[in-house]
This record gives structure tokens, C-alpha cells and sequence, in this order.
């Protein structure tokens, strides 16, 4: 379970989290390449994303304010992820290990690109969770909801401004307010 230090009206898994991600990340993606010009690869976003929390399989969910607490321990929660990441990959037959690899560490070769748009999506990942305890009336989260929405704003990416504006407001609705 992914926030475990506040009260949920409903839990949300890695599964979940990775999915939303995943989708978010893509159409951040097509945003840039359709309304900027842009022609990155939208599925290698997808893809980067379903696996951006692969290594919480074994260090489990770090909760943000401690894993960015202060630059040590952010220095080394990295290093656990990345012997985490290590792990997995030793994990697999011989003749996968690179492409996972490449996959789980998003280290291929057009993979830096990519990342501002996957970090962009896991933040509203977390908006959107924040959002939808708030509709529940679970008021724990408007303190996360609001250093989400600054995270996102800092990033000054113009595609989470389209994406804020134009594909956001729906989440604030009810399945019968949709249409």
C-alpha cells in the first residue's frame, strides 16, 4: 500500500499507482508532441513509467517527506533503490537482464528525455489521489494536495499546464457528473 502514513478512505497499490503513471505519462507525451511540436515516443514514456517504482517491490513505499527529509538520506535512498534495482535484475534469465535493466534504471539512450514527463505523471498521480480522498471528505490530505500542486508548478513543463487545465478537472467529478 502506497501512503502509509496517513489514514485512506480507499488504498492504492503499487499496481494502481504504476498504471495511472503509466497512462498520465503517455498522454503528457502525445501533449508535447501534439501541441509543442515535439516527437517524443509516448509507449517508451508508458513503458518507463509502469516500471518508475519497480525497485518498491523490495524497499517497499519510502513515504516523500522522509525520503527528501535531507540530502543525506535522499543520497542514500537512491542507493537503495539502486541496489534494489541491482537485485531485480539479477533476478532474471541471462538473455533479459539487459533490456530490463535499461528498463527498471531508465538509462536507455533517449530515457533522460522522457523522465521529466514520468516524474510529471507520478506527481499527478499523487494530485489525483489527494483529490479523490478529498471528495471522500478526508481533509489529511489538502496539505499533500497543495505541495503536489506547487511540486508540479516548479516543474514549469507547458504539458502539465494543458494537462492541468484541460484533463484534470474531470477527476473532481462524480461518474454521473461526467459526460
Amino acid at each position: 500500500n502506497r501512503w502509509g502514513l496517513m489514514n485512506n478512505t480507499k488504498y492504492e497499490n503499487l499496481c494502481e499507482h504504476s498504471l495511472m503513471v503509466a497512462m498520465i505519462a503517455h498522454c503528457l507525451v502525445l501533449i508535447s508532441n501534439k501541441r509543442f511540436g515535439n516527437s517524443y515516443n509516448p509507449e517508451r514514456a508508458a513503458l518507463l513509467a509502469l516500471f518508475h517504482d519497480s525497485t518498491e517491490i523490495i524497499t517497499g513505499d519510502m513515504p516523500t517527506p522522509v525520503k527528501y527529509f535531507n540530502p543525506e538520506i535522499k543520497k542514500a535512498y537512491k542507493e537503495i533503490e539502486n541496489t534494489a534495482a541491482d537485485r531485480l535484475v539479477s533476478m532474471l534469465p541471462d538473455d533479459f537482464k539487459e533490456d530490463f535493466e535499461e528498463i527498471i534504471k531508465q538509462n536507455g539512450e533517449n530515457d533522460s528525455e522522457l523522465k521529466p514527463f514520468v516524474k510529471a505523471a507520478d506527481k499527478f498521480s499523487a494530485l489525483i489521489k489527494c483529490i479523490d480522498e478529498m471528495r471522500m471528505g478526508n481533509d489529511e490530505f489538502a496539505k499533500a494536495k497543495e505541495s503536489t500542486e506547487n511540486a508540479i508548478h516548479a516543474m514549469n513543463m507547458p504539458e502539465c499546464e494543458v494537462f492541468e487545465r484541460e484533463f484534470l478537472p474531470s477527476f473532481y467529478l462524480s461518474i454521473d457528473e461526467q459526460d
